[in-house]
C-alpha cells in the first residue's frame, strides 16, 4: 500500500466514514455519511492537532489504494469499504 499525503481540501474521510468514539461537537460519534462538525469549509479538520481527536482519525493513514488519485475517487473508495465493513447484519 503506497501511503501518501492527505489532499488539502479533501475531506473524504470526515464525511464518508463512520466513527464510533466521541468526537468534540459530537459525543455519539459520526454515523458513515455524515459530515463530521469538525470540518471546517474548504474541507480542513479544526481538530487535527488536538489531543482530543479521534483515534480512528489519527490513526488512519492516506494512501492510494483507500483515496485514489483525487476527492471523487477517495469518497468513493472510502464508501465501498465502509459498505464492506457493515457486514451482512447491519450497524
Amino acid at each position: 500500500m503506497k501511503k501518501i499525503e492527505c489532499r488539502k481540501g479533501c475531506g473524504a474521510c470526515c464525511i464518508v466514514i463512520s466513527i464510533s468514539s466521541p468526537i468534540p461537537g459530537m459525543p455519539g460519534g459520526k454515523p458513515a455519511g455524515v459530515r463530521c462538525v469538525n470540518l471546517l469549509p474548504g474541507n480542513v479538520c479544526n481538530i487535527y492537532r488536538s489531543p482530543e481527536r479521534p483515534k480512528t482519525c489519527r490513526t488512519f493513514q492516506a494512501s492510494e489504494e483507500w483515496c485514489g488519485m483525487s476527492r471523487e475517487d477517495a469518497m468513493e473508495r472510502l464508501s465501498r469499504l465502509e459498505i464492506l465493513t457493515i457486514g451482512p447484519m447491519g450497524p
